[in-house]
């Protein structure tokens, strides 16, 4: 069996062997490449039409009790500035938000417990209260079931929760000891069983990473079956570890997005920023990938360099306004619209 055969197989059953991920993932050719991409693109033209919904992330602590090696905002960064904006900076946030016409915020921010469950709760309550329209996303890494059940019943109704790697030795090379993939993994079950639409992902061409690794990550994709999934290429951080390790490739993880939007024709599929940091023209590639969903930055100008996860990340210099309008006018380049919408997961939006 040939890789576009492999990638027909993957449309038609949703799924591979890890030996058939391995090697399509290890093998893929710029045909195989070409192949996967148009196929995406059509089905996610099927399922959203030439649609993109707009996220609008706020970026609200740089404070992290974590120390993986890869980010920017470990707790070991000695030579960064760290802040935590207020519950009506957020609303402040959300407002010019609104009125630029989104309707999801995204909560994101390191593991901060300044912001216990209390502090988190009644962030949530007020912007649901100030906009009930509007969905709200949060990014706040690895809390105890009972949080999760309490922001959910507060109002929450996403969660992101990047799993970084399926591989558990990989996933050891990433972090500190104290840092174990099961607990996240068992985070994610959690925030599925509760109910929330529930996104993972992982990194391309992360430090120790392999097309074993890559064909992990794609094999507990398809048996958690989120409704989002976040990927991006590695980038480095010069203030850790990894300062010196090659970034990640855009050209493989544009195959990999692809691969899951085959894999999963209903997901909700970012084209990141990470991607349109290491090639200037990424979202629109990822887009043409089978990406229908981009997350404009929505935080304060006086806040934007000092959440680097990674060196170099785009969009930093442009405040809400003008980097929306660069956005759009990127997606209507290629021939797309920015839909104004909460853009929820519908699990067969077509009725089959």
């Amino acid at each position: 069996m040939n890789n576009t055969e492999l990638i027909d197989k993957l449309n038609k059953e949703k799924s591979l062997r890890k030996a058939e991920w391995m090697r399509l993932i290890g093998t893929y050719s710029e045909f195989d490449f070409e192949y996967a991409r148009t196929l995406a693109q059509k089905i996610a033209i099927e399922k959203f039409g030439k649609t993109i919904y707009f996220r609008g992330i706020i970026e609200f602590t740089n404070y992290c009790k974590n120390d993986c090696y890869y980010c920017g905002i470990r707790r070991s960064n000695r030579w960064l500035s760290r802040y935590r904006l207020t519950k009506e900076e957020i609303i402040e946030c959300c407002t010019e938000g609104y009125h630029g016409g989104f309707r999801t915020f995204v909560l994101q921010g390191g593991e901060d417990m300044y912001f216990n469950d209390d502090r988190v709760v009644e962030i949530i309550k007020a912007i649901k209260k100030k906009f009930p329209d509007c969905a709200v996303t949060l990014s706040i890494g690895e809390r105890e079931k009972e949080s999760y059940l309490r922001f959910f019943q507060a109002g929450a109704d996403r969660y992101l929760l990047r799993h970084e790697t399926a591989d558990n030795e990989h996933y050891k090379r990433l972090h500190p000891d104290e840092m174990l993939l099961d607990h996240r993994l068992n985070c994610l079950n959690n925030l599925k069983d509760i109910g929330y639409q529930t996104g993972c992902g992982f990194m391309v061409g992360s430090p120790f990473g392999t097309d074993q690794s890559l064909a992990e990550d794609m094999l507990y994709i398809s048996k958690l079956k989120p409704q989002m999934v976040g990927i991006g290429p590695f980038i480095p951080h010069k203030d850790t570890p990894f300062c010196n390790m090659q970034s990640g490739s855009a050209e493989k993880t544009l195959f990999m997005l692809s691969l899951i939007r085959i894999m999963l024709p209903n997901v909700l599929l970012p084209a990141t920023t990470a991607l349109g940091t290491v090639r200037g023209d990424g979202r629109q590639q990822g887009v043409l990938c089978g990406c229908n969903v981009i997350m404009p930055n929505l935080s304060p100008m006086s806040v934007r360099k000092k959440y680097m996860l990674y060196d170099n990340k785009a969009g930093t210099a442009d405040n809400a306004v003008t980097g929306v309008r660069k956005l759009r006018e990127q997606m209507e380049e290629i021939g797309y619209t920015v839909t104004v919408g909460r853009g929820d997961f519908k699990e067969n939006r077509d009725g089959k």
